[in-house]
């Protein structure tokens, strides 16, 4: 594998850190979620912070800075009416009132880039505060 994927809009690159935790989310399940945060003095897409298997949804919400923009994506496990388990993963662009708008921008020209990376995206939500990435917005998206 190269050492990171560059994005075409921005020229932000992604890790090789971050397409590894991506790909144990989604097939080891040995996280519950991931954040990434844009490193702009080197211009690369990195992990900010990783979520263990037991960890919710609460904890990634509340791992979000309520003052500066960040990615993050969520394993959502559900039981469906029958009875079936099912797992639908979360694009989340978090970009808070507070942020700058440097950054606000930077976050979202680079965003298409990383999801084109992060293949197997069921659902994504933009988000400027917490009710607007509510858990029973994720519920009723994933049902």
């Amino acid at each position: 594998m190269a050492m990171a994927f560059k994005m075409a809009t921005t020229g932000m690159r992604v890790t090789d850190e971050c397409t590894s935790s991506y790909m144990e989310m989604k097939w080891k399940k040995i996280h519950r979620y991931i954040i990434f945060k844009i490193e702009e003095k080197s211009r690369k897409v990195t992990v900010d912070k990783v979520g263990g298997a037991g960890e919710s949804y609460h904890d990634l919400a509340a791992s979000l800075p309520v003052d500066d923009c960040r990615y993050a994506v969520f394993d959502f496990d559900f039981v469906t009416v029958d009875n079936c388990r099912k797992s639908k993963i979360f694009f989340i662009a978090w970009s808070p009132e507070a942020s700058k708008i440097r950054a606000k921008i930077l976050y979202a020209t680079s965003k298409d880039g990383l999801r084109r990376v992060l293949e197997g995206i069921h659902y994504e939500l933009q988000a400027t505060d917490p009710t607007e990435m509510g858990f029973d917005i994720i519920q009723d998206r994933a049902k």
